[in-house]
């Protein structure tokens, strides 16, 4: 894993870098090129233009065919050319052929040049010349070139050319690029530690998950990772040590539910069995069989729950289970669900309290689904209702603004209630608060998970409610059917 992320990370770096560098080297090459051209051509003008100003206040009075004055222009063109950088000046008489030519470097001009009959005759219109392309002094390429015509009275006595080749700027080019790759190479260096070291940030809690992962696929749900920083590999680690948590509180409920699955299939299989077999060797008297046989029977519809509600589950974990939606009226089912506890509420005494905003309210859900909910946690509530305590069933519209169209359904009732520890666990798989199995022998401790199924499955929500000793109150919501 680390020599992946590492190689991922480096790669990432190299190519963005690579290309940041290309980008960089070709936004130099051309600021340099265009700004070296600019500098050169301004510099060849100036000197042309200052050469030309020079000689043609009295260019009349000198004869370019004199030695003298061939000295005395050669001098102070020499004078010009050393005032910039590797320049050469040439003056040329009226055809375009050179007179004068100093330069403050060696540079070899041919000994035929002369001005293009197409660049003399732009010259003789009084035009200056920026194009070198149309002097090829040098031979050579990537030539700067300035030139102008000396005029007197509408007519071009001689031209001022100025030219300068430009390889002083390609190596300062290459001095640059040569700059910049060296800067690179030691910003790829430094990348490749950051890399190293980030990579191994986040690798190490990463291969410490996958080690935990193994431990937990052998049975080992104690091992947790170390959390660092508050990032999204911290992150990560506190998820996993939550599922960790989760699976080791569903190991040990599952551990839990097996004895008491265990428990609930031999008492009564042991009771029945004996029982029978007491009948058949004739120990119970023909008088008393009835009411061992009614023992026997009650057990038998407690191995038939407890196979219906692990077949519920398993339905339900398989997606097996489909809902149909309709309307029905949620008061009067609270009211058949509280007729079919008479027995039981008679039994304890309960002060019985019935609620409802209207007569009716319908809602729109899967009747059996909401029934088996409705009538699970009421059963469970009186089940375990303190002697005489109060039992309420509760059913209205939800004033949130934000819940629109909702009822809820409320369960209370006086009695031992639920631990705060054991609060968030009553809708979980496999749960059952009576570990003591006083109160609830019946039970499985699959009800409030499959209720918590169905209200989820119908996109509500059900929530519980409790003070330890006092009282408890599950509550759900149902959507209501407008008219």
């Amino acid at each position: 894993m680390f020599k992946s992320l590492f190689s991922k990370f480096l790669t990432a770096f190299i190519l963005i870098i690579t290309i940041c560098l290309s980008m960089l080297l070709i936004i130099v090459y051309g600021i340099v090129n265009n700004y070296a051209a600019d500098v050169k051509m301004d510099s060849a003008r100036q000197v042309a233009t200052a050469v030309r100003d020079y000689l043609q206040e009295d260019f009349s009075q000198k004869d370019l065919q004199e030695e003298a004055a061939r000295e005395e222009i050669g001098w102070m063109l020499r004078l010009a050319a050393t005032s910039t950088d590797q320049m050469v000046i040439i003056l040329t008489d009226a055809d375009g052929v050179p007179v004068v030519t100093e330069s403050n470097f060696e540079m070899d001009i041919p000994s035929d040049f002369k001005v293009p009959d197409n660049v003399l005759s732009m010259l003789r219109n009084g035009t200056e010349i920026t194009n070198a392309a149309y002097f090829q002094v040098l031979l050579r390429e990537n030539q700067l070139a300035y030139a102008v015509p000396i005029m007197q009275e509408g007519q071009m006595k001689a031209a001022v050319l100025v030219t300068s080749p430009s390889d002083r700027w390609t190596g300062l080019l290459n001095v640059m690029s040569h700059t910049i790759v060296m800067a690179c190479l030691w910003i790829m260096l430094a990348a490749l530690i950051a890399v190293y070291f980030i990579s191994e940030r986040v690798s190490a809690p990463l291969k410490e998950m996958r080690r935990a992962a193994k431990d937990f696929a052998k049975g080992d749900f104690d091992r947790r990772v170390v959390v660092q920083g508050s990032d999204e590999v911290a992150e990560l680690g506190i998820a996993f040590n939550q599922m960790a948590q989760s699976l080791e509180n569903l190991e040990k409920t599952r551990n839990s539910f097996m004895a008491n699955v265990s428990h609930d299939l031999r008492s009564p299989m042991t009771t029945i069995a004996g029982f029978i077999d007491a009948i058949r060797d004739g120990v119970i008297p023909p008088e008393k069989q009835d009411h061992y046989l009614e023992i026997v029977s009650g057990e038998v519809h407690r191995l038939s729950r407890l196979v219906s509600d692990l077949l519920d589950v398993t339905r339900i974990q398989a997606g097996e289970r489909k809902f149909m939606m309709k309307p029905f009226d949620v008061c009067e089912m609270g009211r058949q669900i509280l007729i079919s506890l008479e027995q039981q509420i008679d039994a304890k005494g309960l002060r019985v309290e019935f609620v409802c905003d209207e007569d009716s309210m319908m809602a729109l859900a899967d009747y059996d689904a909401i029934y088996q909910t409705f009538y699970n946690i009421c059963d469970n509530a009186v089940k375990f209702s303190c002697d005489g305590g109060i039992f309420r069933v509760s059913i209205g519209r939800l004033t949130d603004k934000n819940q629109k169209n909702k009822l809820q359904v409320s369960i209370y009732n006086q009695g031992q209630g639920i631990s705060e520890d054991d609060l968030p666990l009553v809708f979980e798989r496999f749960y059952k608060g009576d570990k003591s199995r006083g109160l609830d022998r019946r039970g499985t401790g699959l009800g409030l998970y499959i209720c918590k199924t169905i209200i989820t499955a119908h996109g509500e929500e059900i929530w519980a409610t409790s003070i330890e000793g006092k009282d408890c109150q599950f509550s759900f919501t149902l959507t209501e059917q407008v008219l």
